[in-house]
């Protein structure tokens, strides 16, 4: 690990990471209702180490845009409510070395 990156926080370090994000999501809520019926502490709101998903009143909103690709939504959902995929080719999160 470099000297810059020692002793930084979390979100300090996950500024440094670049997206090249696709114009579609490779992360998609099946039913929102789910959400809203089934999932009263919305986890994948909690675990998501980058915070992708949103609730917002009736629906979960999905910034895939800063998606980690680490694929906790996909195991995490107690619900198997989200489907997630690798980003199309050449997109996604392009990490940095250091």
């Amino acid at each position: 690990m470099s000297e810059q990156a020692k002793g930084k926080s979390i979100e300090e370090k996950q500024y440094l990471l670049r997206f090249n994000a696709a114009t579609e999501s490779h992360l998609h809520v099946l039913s929102a209702d789910t959400c809203m019926t089934k999932c009263p502490d919305k986890l994948c709101t909690i675990f998501c180490p980058a915070e992708v998903y949103k609730w917002e009143e009736i629906r979960m909103h999905v910034g895939y845009e800063g998606c980690h690709e680490c694929g906790s939504c996909r195991i995490g959902c107690p619900h198997e409510n989200i489907k997630w995929e690798y980003p199309k080719g050449g997109h996604g999160i392009v990490f940095r070395l250091g």
